[in-house]
């Protein structure tokens, strides 16, 4: 039957019906050219209200559901549904794709904007988090996203007057977002008082940061900044669904049905109420409102969309219209008019015009409508509902006839019969009533035969049968009109149906696909005359079958349009037309129907242009009559290229490992070999499974691929280079067009594509990310500038490159069939062709996505494998080679004609100027004009051809040709069987290249005595190769079967094969004819030896576990050694001919005596002692070191000694060969490794004289010959070995700073918990017992006495409305490095402490700061180029940290790069240009990340070293180079486009050099790279390889080196203790030979320097103690700069009486006092112990100080003198305070108490009483202003009141009330309630202060946090100002004399803040 192909009509969208209104809004507009594009189901329309016409956009695949307008309102953006929704940016005008922008939302995308300038767009998601998603839409590139918010968004607008700012708003929220960077930071609107918390659903923004917004309750909310400043009430009385801005104005539309015009400034202009309009109805909600001049379009949640213009806005105008809500199924067409009728579950009936496509008649029911039926003579109407009744209406004015209620359940379907009589009624309780229509509609007849609901009913054309389906897929007949059933099959045969709407039967059984039985197809309809059959189905799609389709799984055309389920199917009634209708998206749509006879005039509507993810391949038949595929092609399509392990997977597994191996590598290994070996020649070509890859460069050498190896093969000299950067086999090679760069693909699970440069072959970017198993085909584009490239996952994604800057452009689904070749378009950079497996695509670029059109054939045609495609002489033209010989000619996307060129597939295709040459399976190379009208000429590829003096031989006539190239006169041709030959014009061939054909290849041997070796392979041939510089093959000899091994007699004149099916031979080697051959075994021969000296034996080993021992002279088996359990591997010869070892498939090692065959027990120990003539074994004591960390994945093929015992080479099954030091004893022995072959390593073997190494690839059936290169002997190249598997187990030294800074764990701030061990119920959580004194006061009673004494602030109280930074003291040198820089030509220096970045004058002292970090600053780094004058990259700690990217002058934030580390960001550095910055996280596996800072563009990432890195800087003159080092661990990386390649430092060259922990690093010229150590050296590098050590550099770790740029000095800075010579700084020369050395006068034991930077004459010096210092280089003299405390908490603060200073008190053991006017630390007490607290006494004469160890001290201000000490108490003391009136000193400690002392008895301070019964430790105390008492807060958040000096607890809170204090510094009391926060479960309060006036509180938490509160606070979670700045745990604060400022104490980060108070005016 003919079904085997697709139907050749066609239909095309003609009318859509409807619009989406429902869960949709704002998504209705006016175009620039007046139409109107809106969008309904999956397609966009644009309608054109002069012409009423509809144009259609169908590149969507499920229902659309936001649509944004592009400022010049030419362009549309439409976004969809489903589980992978892209957003198309289209062209309203042409419908055309413009770009497609995609994998990055999830659910769908419900909100799309533009901004100002059209250039980006931004996009809100359906998933969990919405994340809202901003692009640049041109390039389809992500720029930055983030989560939008917890609940669903509804709007989403650019501020369209201030750049990169957003806003969104959804439920119960708004926010006001910015882009800075690729952060996109939002701020939640604040409600405040103004309106209530609710949710908006639509917004606009407008000037002066003014945002106005509509809500659910029907307000309109205005915004300005963040904040809500009006709301507009009542702007309509429900929600406001909709608000559009124009020049003129804003319009709102809403639930009440209304809109509104307002003016700018929201004044209202009119009210248009649709409700009341002629076309109004209650309940009309508005969805979408857009105002143009003076019309106005609304879209309703009906379907709806009015016009109305605005002077006459009371006649609104209806200009589309459809079904809403619920779903649509009942379709019926009327038997003599075009009309269509539909019912909806909306209780609608409507009736339709095909021809001026409108709604003509509409009338609503009581009952939602599920089926429809006109009758015959097109007067009656049935409908059937869904409570089981049916309604018969007349069509002409939809008056009712009948109503019939006989059911109970919904009637499915209804037909008249032919000769209008009969109504048949089928229901969804299986049966089917048959009612008289000219008797009023009695009932006559039921059938009942069904057990399910019906689904479909047919009449026979004489009205006297009827055929039902039901839900079961039955397919019943019955009698009419009684309805008996019909149950002989003979009677049915010959009826005749008058309609076909059934889904089962035999007429459509190809309809359902073959294999399965599912019922998604919802309707057909049968069109008798055009032979052909409609369907609709479940999943939105039209399909067009031939009519009748028998058999299952006919092939069809298909079209897209509907969303979800397609219910209903019919054509109109003469077959013009196809009317769909959607069930869930209510639309109607209207399809012409185009027949074969007018489609030769209908080209131009030729392939719908799709998506081609949409468009899926089974549609437009894969013709079944495809001929049988060639067999070479059907060879290659079955290859999957699937690896068990792939190389990537490599480091994970050994990590996994290496666990379970820890303690078996406690064995000092033996040192990797002294020699290495280096790629010489490698013979072989892929050419069996790939096409065109073989090309000459410009200046003559060829360029061509095998193995993992990209070869570049010079003829003249008959040398190779080879480029190494493949870990895989390549599949695919392309050239540039203009430079000598190749394009290679590769295998891999993530295969990346390498372009290199032939001349240096170094790697110049490697693409990667997108492909999964393997690159398949590339090309370059015709200015090179792009790649293209083709994988082989399973739908063969195609991906659009700019391969310099490695970014993906575009990315599509090609084919679910292998594709061969891509090819771009030379004249349009945006186009490309694929080929492949039935398939010719052409591709053009939209954005971030491809759009794909097939190869129209025509309608005979049938579409062929395409092998190879080029382009022609015009973009439009193209051509392409076939399976069958032919070549196609294509003009556009049409095939104008096919030109028969080749028996046998055409695999090669190429363009010359003036015409082409092909290639094919036939062996011919034809040369053809420019059009493939005649060919010019052709070349058989003979022996016969052979030009005399060629080397090599060709194996035979006329092999498969796979790649073809042209130059230098001359065609290059490569075959199938691994040959490269060279075609003279004029027809004499050269043989360049061969190598095995297809097949594995395991047989090696080498000659005793001449450098050639021996190949046998499954190919069926020996193979002799010279191995000296002719480097070709000598010999070869066809055998009748495959081989596996071979071997020279030791006379070098006999050659003996082992075959694969258990015979041998022996052949002559000179001439290769049989000498003599047995045939003894049945199972593969694995291996064949001859015995040493005269060769009398020959031993013979089979995969069926025997060896046979042959005499050679006598010709007879003389014996057998049994006793293998298992295959045998490999044998080898003891010298003397009598031993022999064997290896076997078990891993077991065996011994055999000779001739016999006895099996012999050696003892372990004893099998090196022996001498062995040859040794091949893999298993042993001696190599028991070559098995590696994964020998469970991969196995150790084969291995190979040297003659002189001291290497041994190996081959594994990853593609390796190794070089190990013999003998390799002890598990994982060090070795160097050498990747060229891609899968397996059969076979190595060394040459008689050890100079070369031979080793084969199994699969990649190469041989290559490798140089051995004696020790000591080392060209300075990149070394291409890498070191052993286990990093060295020597430590890599150890030093007290280091460790803590590799295992410090950074707090988050948000996460930081109590830093006191308080415990208890927090005060906002306890209950209050009422005090008994709140009865109501009495006027007589004395006012309340004030809370607090206020001192010294005179005038009147002002409060503090603000804090400001002023000054920080700190510096964080304890755990960060190269982080104190110069600034401005060295006047300011930069740093950090804690959260801020400090720009600090040297002169006058002045700080200015950056505080927009929301966390402490981990890095710092200056850009020191030019054009970035002053600009800083700081990162900082967080679980998903930023840098920040600021003018230092400014303050400004330049970008903010979000980051991928987690745990914090440890290291950053500008490159030489400044554009780039390298940043490294504290994740585990230390990830690095290149960016683009300015874009906010993540260039590339990847994981760093498995432990700590602690820096990582470019080489201050790349941007592609830099190095990075850590624990163990230096690497020298490349940036390669978007590949991050690193190296391993190469230690080998220096004796017992080790890896050490490495701490710093500095660059010299060329290519020099300084590493400072932990032990004090500098390791100095060249490349990559270890040249020189400058011992003890410094005597402790080197944590700093700094590079000088204008003259290459060095600094260095390191941990040392003082001495005459030496000194924690040197500069040395540019090449780290001569050093002077400079002191630190800092008075320290030891100095550690942390940070070194050099500017005009003076060195910038960061210490370890929180000191920086200026260094003179001239005089050496110090001057110290910043001074911090060197370890934390800060806990003692006291503030001077009266003037500017105050003290600090810390762990560090120093006391120390701070000048804050003169912005400096003017002296320091070391105490030798921790110090806790501090005070100052009222005069400002004396100071206390309480230690951590009890003791307490007080010092005389004036000398320093100790004035008196004590210690009474073991533990901390935790605040110390003296009374007001300076008479008693109260000591408060951590063992619950408080001591008091009367310091009128002098210094001997003996306790005079304490205080008793505290419940826990002491944290503040305060005395009353009148020193009689004295408040207590404890460690249980409770506060007590005691009597001074008696101790007494003061239970009575009345008594208490009336205190009036001295000071407050509690965190707990009634009065303080309020500075407890919600948030505090595992943070506290730590510290507060009330300001001397008494009004004011400010508090410090374990947040980090300072918080200025009013005083006092009793409301719960009072309103406050926050500050940030400190790292968490604020310890303590305090207000200094006069509340000038405001002094906070830092725990973390031990710094001091000081604020400025700024007060409120008078």
């Amino acid at each position: 039957m003919a079904a085997r192909s697709a139907p050749s009509c066609h239909l095309r969208l003609e009318w859509v019906y409807g619009y989406r209104g429902h869960q949709c809004r704002n998504n209705l507009y006016y175009t620039a050219a007046k139409e109107i594009v809106y969008f309904v189901a999956g397609v966009g329309v644009v309608y054109s209200p002069r012409e009423h016409r509809q144009k259609f956009y169908r590149g969507h695949s499920d229902d659309i559901i936001s649509l944004a307008l592009h400022p010049e309102r030419v362009l549309v953006a439409t976004g969809q549904v489903g589980k992978e929704p892209y957003i198309c940016v289209w062209d309203s005008y042409t419908v055309q794709t413009i770009s497609v922008l995609k994998d990055v939302h999830t659910h769908g995308i419900a909100c799309l904007a533009f901004d100002l300038d059209g250039q980006r767009l931004v996009s809100v998601g359906l998933d969990s988090k919405n994340a809202v998603c901003v692009w640049d839409w041109k390039r389809g590139k992500m720029l930055s996203m983030a989560p939008g918010h917890t609940d669903r968004i509804f709007d989403i607008s650019w501020d369209v007057y201030q750049p990169n700012k957003l806003v969104s708003c959804g439920v119960k929220h708004i926010k006001f977002w910015s882009l800075c960077g690729n952060a996109l930071t939002p701020k939640r609107g604040v409600f405040g008082k103004t309106g209530d918390l609710q949710t908006i659903l639509c917004l606009a923004c407008a000037r002066d940061e003014l945002t106005y917004s509509g809500a659910l309750n029907g307000d309109i909310y205005v915004w300005k900044g963040i904040n809500l400043i009006r709301t507009i009430q009542g702007a309509h009385t429900a929600g406001i669904f909709s608000m559009n801005a124009c020049e003129e104005g804003f319009a709102t539309g809403g639930r009440d049905g209304c809109i509104r015009l307002w003016d700018l400034t929201f004044k209202p202009i009119t009210v248009i109420d649709l409700r009341e309009t002629e076309q109004g109805y209650k309940g009309l909600s508005v969805r979408s409102v857009c105002w143009r001049g003076d019309h106005i379009l609304v879209g309703t949640q009906d379907s709806e969309i009015f016009e109305i213009v605005v002077h006459e806005r009371n006649k609104p105008f209806l200009i589309m219209q459809g079904h809403c809500e619920g779903e649509l199924w009942a379709l019926a067409v009327h038997p003599t008019k075009p009309l269509a009728v539909t019912g909806s579950d909306d209780r609608s009936v409507r009736i339709w015009s095909l021809v001026d496509h409108a709604l003509i008649a509409r009338c609503n029911m009581e009952e939602p409508i599920r089926c429809a039926a006109v009758n015959v003579d097109g007067i009656h109407l049935a409908l059937g509902m869904k409570d089981g009744s049916f309604t018969v209406l007349r069509v002409r004015d939809m008056t009712e006839v009948v109503h019939i209620k006989d059911r109970k359940e919904a009637i499915h379907e209804l037909k008249y019969s032919p000769d209008g009589t009969y109504l048949a009624v089928g229901c969804n309780d299986s049966s089917v009533d048959i009612y008289g229509v000219s008797q009023r509609y009695k009932k006559f007849g039921e059938c009942v035969g069904s057990l399910s609901f019906i689904t479909h009913l047919d009449w026979s054309s004489d009205s006297r049968y009827l055929q039902t389906n039901d839900g079961n897929g039955k397919r019943l007949f019955y009698r009419m009109p009684g309805g008996k059933e019909v149950t002989n099959k003979e009677e049915i045969k010959g009826v005749h149906w008058a309609s076909w709407t059934c889904v089962s039967g035999l007429e459509v059984n190809g309809i359902w696909p073959k294999y399965s039985d599912i019922n998604d197809i919802n309707s057909v309809d049968g069109n008798y005359t055009g032979q052909v059959l409609v369907t609709a189905d479940d999943y939105g799609i039209v399909k067009l079958f031939r009519y009748p389709c028998l058999r299952k799984g006919a092939k069809f055309k298909k079209y897209i349009g509907h969303s979800a389920h397609v219910t209903n199917v019919r054509w109109s009634h003469d077959y013009q037309w196809v009317i769909s209708i959607g069930g869930a998206d209510h639309s109607v749509f209207q399809w012409k129907f185009i027949p074969e006879r007018k489609l030769k005039d209908a080209l131009h509507i030729a392939p719908q242009e799709n998506l081609a993810d949409s468009n899926s391949d089974e549609s437009d038949s894969d013709l079944s009559d495809v001929p049988e595929l060639d067999s070479e092609i059907e060879q290659e399509t079955q290859l999957t290229y699937r690896r068990q392990v792939y190389t990537e997977d490599l480091p994970q597994l050994k990590e996994q490992y290496k666990e379970k191996q820890k303690s078996g590598t406690s064995k000092r290994r033996e040192r990797a070999p002294g020699n290495s070996i280096r790629l010489h020649f490698v013979h072989g070509y892929r050419g069996y499974d790939c096409r065109s890859n073989l090309f000459y460069t410009q200046i003559g050498e060829i360029v061509y691929h095998v193995a993992a190896v990209g070869v570049i093969y010079n003829r003249q000299q008959n040398t190779q280079r080879f480029y190494l950067g493949h870990d895989d086999d390549i599949l695919c090679l392309a050239i540039h067009p203009v430079k000598d760069y190749v394009a290679t693909g590769q295998v891999g699970r993530d295969p990346s594509v390498h372009i290199w440069d032939t001349e240096t072959i170094k790697p110049l970017s490697i693409l990667k990310g997108y492909h999964q198993y393997g690159v398949c085909a590339v090309d370059f584009s015709a200015d090179g500038k792009r790649l293209a490239s083709v994988g082989i996952d399973d739908s063969h994604t195609i991906v659009l490159w700019d391969w310099k800057k490695g970014e993906k452009l575009s990315i599509a689904r090609g084919s679910k069939d292998k594709i061969f070749v891509v090819k771009m378009n030379p004249y349009v950079p945006d186009k490309l062709i694929t080929a492949g497996i039935k398939h010719m695509k052409f591709w053009r670029r939209a954005g971030g996505g491809l759009i794909g059109r097939k190869g129209y054939v025509g309608t005979p045609g049938k579409n062929d494998t395409m092998m190879c495609a080029v382009y022609g002489w015009t973009e439009e033209m193209a051509f392409s080679g076939t399976s069958t010989g032919d070549v196609c000619i294509w003009r556009d996307i049409f095939l104008v004609k096919t030109v028969k060129a080749h028996d046998g597939p055409v695999f090669s295709m190429h363009a010359l100027e003036k015409g082409f040459v092909t290639g094919g399976k036939d062996g011919v190379v034809a040369l053809w004009d420019d059009s493939f009208e005649r060919c010019l000429k052709t070349y058989a590829i003979k022996r016969a051809a052979l030009a005399p003096g060629s080397k090599g031989l060709l194996l035979e006539d006329n092999p498969s040709i796979r790649a073809i190239s042209l130059g230098h006169g001359h065609l290059l041709v490569g075959t199938k069987n691994g040959e490269i030959l060279e075609v003279d014009k004029s027809g004499p061939i050269t043989l360049l290249v061969q190598g095995h054909m297809e097949g594995e290849v395991w047989g090696l041997a080498t000659h005793p005595y001449l450098p050639i070796c021996a190949t046998v392979s499954d190919d069926k041939t020996l193979r002799i190769w010279d191995l000296s510089p002719s480097h070709c093959m000598l010999a070869v000899r066809k055998l009748k079967k495959g081989g596996r091994c071979c071997c020279f007699s030791p006379d070098g004149k006999a050659l003996a094969v082992g075959l694969n099916d258990g015979s041998f031979l022996m052949a002559n080697a000179d001439t290769l004819e049989d000498l003599v051959s047995f045939h003894h075994r049945k199972d593969i021969i694995s291996d064949i030896r001859f015995s040493p000296g005269s060769g009398k034996y020959l031993a013979v080993a089979s995969h069926d576990s025997f060896i046979d021992i042959y005499n050679v002279m006598s010709s007879k088996r003389v014996g057998t050694c049994k006793g293998a359990t298992s295959y045998i591997t490999h044998i080898d010869w003891d010298v003397r001919g009598k031993l022999l070892q064997v290896n076997t498939g078990a891993k077991e090692q065996l011994f055999f005596e000779a001739p016999r065959g006895k099996k012999q027990t050696i003892p372990s120990g004893e099998v090196e002692k022996i001498g062995w003539a040859s040794w091949t074994s893999v298993l042993g004591l001696c190599c028991e070191g070559i098995w590696p960390v994964i020998g469970e994945v991969t196995d150790v093929t084969a291995s190979c000694l040297t003659s002189d015992k001291t290497v041994l080479a190996t081959g594994d099954d990853l593609g390796f060969v190794k070089l190990f030091r013999y003998p390799a004893k002890g598990k994982f022995g060090k070795f160097k490794r050498y990747v060229a072959h891609s899968t397996h390593v059969t076979n190595v073997r060394w040459t008689f004289d050890d100079s070369m190494l031979v080793t084969l690839g199994g699969t990649d059936m190469s041989l290559m010959v490798w140089t051995n290169e004696m020790e000591g002997y080392r060209e300075k190249r990149p070394c291409d070995s890498e070191e052993s598997d286990i990093d060295s187990e020597e430590d890599g030294g150890y030093d007290s700073d280091v460790t803590r800074e590799n295992e410090i764990s950074y707090t988050i701030r948000a996460l930081s918990t109590n830093i006191r061990p308080v415990f208890g119920i927090k005060p906002h959580l306890q209950q209050k017992e009422p005090s008994v004194d709140e009865r109501p006061p009495v006027s007589r009673a004395p006012p309340q006495p004030v809370k607090l004494q206020t001192n010294n602030v005179g005038k009147k109280k002002r409060p503090i409305e603000d804090l400001v930074l002023e000054l920080v003291f700190g510096y964080r040198g304890r755990d960060c490095r190269n982080n104190v820089h110069y600034l401005n030509d060295g006047d300011d220096i930069i740093y950090h402490t804690a959260s801020v970045g400090i720009v600090h004058n040297i002169a006058t002292g002045t700080q200015s700061f950056y505080q927009e970090h929301n966390d402490d600053i981990l890095c710092l780094t200056v850009n020191q180029h030019p054009k970035f004058i002053n600009i800083v990259a700081t990162g900082q700690v967080a679980t998903a940290p930023s840098i920040h990217i600021w003018d230092a002058v400014n303050k400004q934030t330049l970008s903010i790069l979000r980051c991928y580390h987690s745990k914090g960001v440890c290291s950053v550095s500008f490159s030489a240009t400044g554009k780039l910055l390298l940043s490294v996280g504290l994740d585990p596996e230390h990830t690095i990340t290149i960016w683009r800072w300015q874009e906010g563009a993540k260039i590339a990432s990847r994981a760093g070293h498995n432990q700590r890195i602690f820096v990582a800087e470019f080489r201050p003159d790349s941007d592609s180079q830099f190095v990075s080092v850590g624990v163990k661990h230096v690497k020298f990386w490349t940036l390669a486009g978007r590949a991050l390649l690193s190296k391993k430092g190469l230690l080998s060259t220096l004796q017992d050099a080790r890896m050490q922990t490495m701490l710093a690093v500095a660059f010299g010229a060329n290519n020099l790279t300084f590493t400072g150590t932990i032990s004090g050296d500098v390791c100095v590098w060249k490349d990559h390889i270890l040249c020189r050590i400058v011992a003890k550099a410094h005597n402790g770790p080197v944590f700093a080196m700094y590079t000088t740029l204008r003259d290459g000095l060095i600094v260095t800075g390191g941990k040392e203790r003082p001495s005459k010579e030496g000194g924690a700084v040197k500069l040395w020369d540019q090449e780290l030979r001569r050093c002077r050395a400079f002191r630190l006068e800092t008075g320290q034991v030891t100095d550690c320097v942390r940070s070194v930077c050099r500017g005009k004459g003076k060195i910038l010096v960061g210490t370890r103690n929180a000191e920086i210092i200026e260094v003179g280089e001239k005089n050496a003299a110090c001057n110290i700069l910043v001074n911090g405390h060197v370890d934390g908490p800060i806990w003692g603060l006291a503030t001077h009486p009266s003037r500017d200073f105050f003290l600090s008190a810390a762990e560090d053991g120093t006391v120390r006092l701070w000048d804050i006017a003169d912005k400096k630390m003017l002296n320091k007490v070391n105490l030798g112990h921790a110090a806790r607290t501090v005070c100052y006494s009222p005069e400002g004469d004396m100071v206390a100080i309480g230690m951590k160890n009890g003791e307490f001290i007080i010092l005389l201000v004036s000398s320093l003198k100790i004035w008196g000490k004590k210690r009474d108490r073991r533990c901390a003391i935790h605040d110390i305070r003296f009374s007001p009136d300076s008479r008693f000193l109260a000591v408060g400690s951590s063992e619950n108490s408080v001591d008091f002392y009367d310091l009128t008895l002098g210094p001997t301070l003996n306790r005079i009483s304490y205080c008793k019964d505290i419940p826990s430790f002491v944290i503040q105390m305060d005395f009353s202003a009148d020193s009689r008492h004295l408040q207590v807060s404890t460690g249980c958040y409770k506060r007590h009141v005691y009597e001074v000096p008696s101790g007494k607890h003061l239970m009575d809170q009345a008594a208490i009330d009336r205190i009036t204090w001295a000071t407050w510094t509690s965190i707990l009391g009634d009065e303080v309630m309020g500075i407890w926060s919600r948030h505090a479960e595992k943070a506290d309060v730590t510290c507060a202060c009330v300001s001397h006036s008494g009004i004011s509180l400010v508090t410090g938490d374990d947040f980090g946090m300072v918080k200025l509160f009013d005083f006092p606070c009793p409301e719960k979670f009072a309103k406050h100002k926050r500050f940030l700045g400190h790292s968490p745990h604020v310890t303590n604060i305090r207000f200094t004399s006069g509340d000038r400022h405001v002094i906070s104490a830092g725990g973390d980060d031990c710094s001091l803040f000081v604020w400025k108070c700024v007060h409120m005016p008078h």
